[in-house]
């Protein structure tokens, strides 16, 4: 059998090296317009910031180790189109090389593409994405310049807060907007953006909340940002507001989502049972929601990917839905969630109830020591907790996997009050703050 892939990035690479690993003869072709392969984009702003050496370790395969195991690879090579009931995926390199591949079972994992703003303005150089490796680099260099001394960041969701703070530890003066009122409000409440929002600022970052971007001005590069509350002297504008799934080459083919991404069962087939879609191409099972919806995060990706190549391989096999958790660490403030906030419950039309919990993370008497700041979300009728929300200075990253799994298994907010919480004053207190925040609910 013959698998074609489109996309190598983590669902595509899921998928082929699943198939690779576990169903030998199978071919496999990877299709890729990009130059190469596994970027871990979550990285850029650590590089972007320095707070590591180099780019160089956030790639994790090469197109060798693919070849090694089989694969046939086609880089820097862009699909034209495909022919869904011939079966033939068409495509061209950068040469302007034609050439075409049959295919058995086919496999998208073209992924997400930025949300581009259609204002004024928007062809000056000195704007700038952050999704490929290239404009990581393109980033990298213009912040280099020494007459880049403004930086402007439109969006704070995760990647827009994020190198805020890379801009802010290069020396920039930096100008952080969104339309929302806070920063991260797709993941957080309030009662938690806001501490992130003085996080922020403490560290020297202005923030333009409530803001929309009307303009860009500029003669050949970009001098000027106008949003509808006033217009601001800037070197280099970075876009993130947000990501869109990336279905151009099946749309007209395929079902699709409400967001135009392809719309998947629960083995990452699509409405052609010769074609499967992975990543952020495609949708995916919330278990908070208990509904289909779309997350765009490079975990469900792996996931999505590992499903659809058993499944082309022959296994079966059930993706079990997500949760969408995440987290985030700026100047040292950790965030983690899961699930729903209360604002998306509320959004979603589900009736839910939280309880909230503020302690330090150890006993008193040690010396290194933080609050932590915890809130539990639950559904009003069913107690079914669907969200969780934590915050600290301290590392309290692993607790929100606990969460994501009582999601997962539909546990109420009843069992966790008594759960078996191990003590040690090295890690934790006696009363922790998951017990307690459990014995608060209604």
């Amino acid at each position: 059998m013959k698998t074609v892939i489109i996309g190598s990035n983590h669902a595509g690479i899921a998928a082929a090296n699943t198939l690779l690993d576990n169903y030998p003869g199978t071919e496999v072709v990877l299709i890729d317009r990009n130059t190469n392969l596994s970027y871990l984009g979550c990285g850029t702003a650590l590089w972007v910031g320095r707070q590591i050496d180099g780019y160089e370790d956030l790639f994790y395969t090469n197109e060798e180790t693919f070849r090694k195991k089989g694969a046939k690879i086609f880089m820097e090579s862009s699909v034209t189109s495909i022919d869904f009931n011939n079966k033939i995926v068409y495509f061209e390199n950068k040469a302007g090389e034609k050439s075409e591949e049959s295919y058995d079972k086919l496999i998208l994992a073209t992924g997400s593409k930025p949300i581009i703003p259609n204002i004024p303005g928007k062809d000056l150089e000195g704007l700038h994405f952050l999704k490929l490796f290239q404009e990581g680099q393109e980033v990298d260099h213009d912040m280099s310049r020494e007459d880049v001394k403004t930086v402007a960041v439109i969006g704070a969701g995760y990647i827009g807060v994020e190198i805020a703070e890379a801009a802010k530890r290069r020396g920039k003066n930096v100008l952080l907007f969104d339309a929302m009122p806070t920063s991260l409000a797709s993941y957080y409440d309030p009662e938690f953006t806001h501490n992130m929002d003085k996080n922020l600022e403490e560290n020297g970052i202005e923030l333009h909340f409530g803001e929309l971007a009307t303009e860009y001005k500029g003669d050949k590069r970009v001098t000027q940002l106008v949003t509808d509350k006033g217009t601001y002297d800037v070197d280099m504008v970075i876009n993130a507001i947000g990501f869109t799934a990336n279905s151009d080459l099946g749309k007209d083919h395929l079902e699709t989502f409400r967001n135009g991404a392809y719309l998947v069962d629960n083995h990452q087939k699509t409405s052609d049972d010769s074609v499967y879609a992975v990543g952020d191409c495609a949708t995916i099972y919330s278990n908070a929601l208990e509904a289909t919806t779309y997350i765009a995060l490079a975990t469900n990706a792996v996931r999505s990917g590992i499903v659809a190549g058993h499944n082309v391989g022959g296994t079966e096999l059930d993706a079990i839905g997500v949760q969408g958790s995440n987290g985030i660490s700026i100047f040292g403030y950790n965030m983690v969630s899961t699930g729903l906030s209360v604002a998306a419950a509320k959004k979603a039309e589900i009736d839910v109830d939280y309880t909230d919990f503020e302690d330090l993370q150890k006993p008193g008497f040690i010396k290194e020591n933080a609050p932590v700041k915890i809130r539990i979300v639950y559904e009003k009728s069913s107690r079914r907790i669907v969200g969780a929300q934590l915050a600290s200075t301290e590392d309290i990253s692993a607790n929100i996997h606990m969460f994501s799994l009582a999601i997962q298994e539909h546990v109420t907010i009843d069992k966790l009050k008594l759960l078996d919480i191990f003590f040690l004053p090295h890690f934790n207190q006696p009363y922790n703050y998951i017990t307690m925040a459990a014995l608060r609910a209604k």
